[in-house]
This record gives C-alpha cells, sequence and structure tokens, in this order.
C-alpha cells in the first residue's frame, strides 16, 4: 500500500519492457499521480500493463517550476510516482530537483530498486566492479571533454560513461589522445534483442566503430589507471584458448581470429596482439 503524501520514484524498463519489478507496477496503479519525463512515451510503458494513473509532464525544461505544482499536490495529501524514460529517475535524468525540494519540506520519499543502465553495463563489461566512477555525459565540447579525462587519467576506478551513438567516435578519439590506448568497453542496446558489448583497447574499438558505426544508445566504460593491464591479460586468456580450440577443430587461423572477436566483441588486432605475446613468453 502507498502512503498519502508520500512520494515513489520508480525505476521502468531500459529496453525489455518485461524488466519492471512487480512492486513498481503496484505503486504506479495506486498512486494518485505520475510524474514522467515525457507522457507519450510513459504512456506506452503504462498501456502495455494497463495502468491508468494521471500523468503529469516533468522534465528537464519545466522541472523547477513543476516541481512546486508536485510538492503542493503531496502537501495536499496525495501520493505520487516519479518515472523517467528509462532507468532510475535523478541518474541522468530529471527528478533531483524533486527529491531535494521533498526532503527539505520533510515529504517522505521511498526509492524502489530496478533497472540501470549504468550498473548494468558495468557488471557486464567484466571491469573492476569494487570501485568506479560514473560520470554521466561529458560535455559536447573537446576541450571539456579532454579536461575532465585528464583530471580521472590517475584514478584507479572503473570510470562509467553514457554516450550518444553519434558521439562514440569523437569521444574514444579523446580517450586515446588523453588516457592513452587503454582498455574500454562499450555497451549497446542493453537488455533490447541486439544488445552487444565490444571490448578491446580503445584504438580497436575506435577503427571498429569507425568502420560500422554504432547504433542505439551506449554506455562506455574504461578501465582503471591502474590494473588496466592486469585486465587485458585476464581476458586475453580467454581469447586465445577459444582461438587454440577453434583451430584444433580445423578452423583457419584467420577464420578463428574473425570468431573470437565477434564473440568478445572486440578488435581482431589485439588478438593477434595478445597471440604474439604468447608466442614471444613461450620461447
Amino acid at each position: 500500500m502507498v502512503e498519502k503524501g508520500a512520494l515513489y520514484v520508480c525505476p521502468t524498463p531500459i529496453g525489455n519492457l518485461a524488466d519492471i519489478t512487480l512492486r513498481v507496477l503496484d505503486t504506479l496503479k495506486q498512486v494518485d499521480f505520475i510524474a514522467a519525463e515525457d507522457t507519450r512515451h510513459s504512456r506506452k510503458l503504462l498501456a502495455h500493463y494497463k495502468i491508468k494513473t494521471l500523468l503529469i509532464s516533468y522534465h528537464e525544461h519545466n522541472e523547477r517550476q513543476r516541481a512546486a505544482e508536485l510538492i503542493a499536490r503531496l502537501q495536499q495529501g496525495q501520493s505520487g510516482a516519479l518515472i523517467s524514460d528509462a532507468g532510475m529517475p535523478g541518474i541522468s535524468d530529471p527528478g533531483s530537483v524533486l527529491i531535494r525540494q521533498c526532503i527539505e519540506k520533510g515529504i517522505k520519499i521511498d526509492v524502489l530498486p530496478g533497472p540501470n543502465a549504468a550498473l548494468t553495463a558495468l557488471v557486464l563489461s567484466g571491469m573492476p566492479t569494487d570501485s568506479f566512477l560514473y560520470l554521466g555525459f561529458l560535455p559536447s565540447k573537446k576541450k571539456e571533454r579532454q579536461k575532465i579525462l585528464a583530471e580521472i587519467a590517475e584514478l584507479p576506478y572503473t570510470i562509467i560513461l553514457y554516450e550518444a551513438p553519434h558521439r562514440l567516435q569523437r569521444t574514444l578519439q579523446d580517450i586515446l589522445e588523453v588516457l592513452g590506448d587503454r582498455e574500454v568497453a562499450v555497451a549497446r542496446e542493453l537488455t533490447k534483442l541486439h544488445q552487444t558489448v565490444h571490448r578491446g583497447a580503445a584504438s580497436d574499438l575506435l577503427a571498429e566503430f569507425e568502420q560500422t558505426p554504432a547504433k542505439g544508445e551506449c554506455c562506455l566504460l574504461i578501465a582503471p589507471a591502474k590494473g588496466q593491464e592486469q585486465v587485458l591479460k585476464n581476458q586475453a586468456t580467454d581469447w586465445l584458448r577459444d582461438l587454440e580450440k577453434l583451430e584444433a577443430e580445423g578452423v583457419t587461423g584467420k577464420e578463428a581470429l574473425r570468431l573470437v572477436a565477434q564473440k568478445y566483441g572486440i578488435g581482431k588486432n589485439a588478438i593477434y596482439k595478445a597471440k604474439l605475446e604468447q608466442k614471444k613468453n613461450t620461447k
């Protein structure tokens, strides 16, 4: 049961409509209103689950003005839910202004667990998860992007970024210029039919996306300043194991290289370099 005068922050699916909790669905049905980032987008989700609760537009362009209206509703005893187009409201989406004002006014807030693209991509990337830094979207201007990258260059944390597909190449180029050829991962279309994860050195992924531009929203992960070489070595063990298995089955070297690169979503150059390094160490 929802409480009168309370705000419920409800995560919504980041791609697959089935990725919504029973608790979120019950809450969206019971509250008096739902504040949504894009009411047209949210109506599709609500219609899918036969939810007819009042929708109120709440986005980055009307956030401060609309927050006051929503606060008034809550103070009058109405219960409300806050949702964004996808994932957890307030994480690179509208929500923080309303949440902060609720705290200042003494209004109860409950955050329900659910989907989040950043954490999903982090675990899927295979990079260290014990400590990480989420930066959201980098600035649109090159100088400002590179300034931020320079500031985090020595941090021993996995870095998580969001990036639009048409800006992915420029960001990979900046990473290459500022951080060097560090290990990165790009997770695309998370939870959807064409979900893919591309892993490898920044130069390999840059070459890959220059040849075949990315589609769909992307999560970009950068290996920690300390330990990225070990991450590469750990992954290289899997690459070379699969490569040897395919070659033992009679697959040609070139084709085996292509298949392994496709399986792990990395550039063939990275696997080839690992193979050369292996030969060098076994001499």
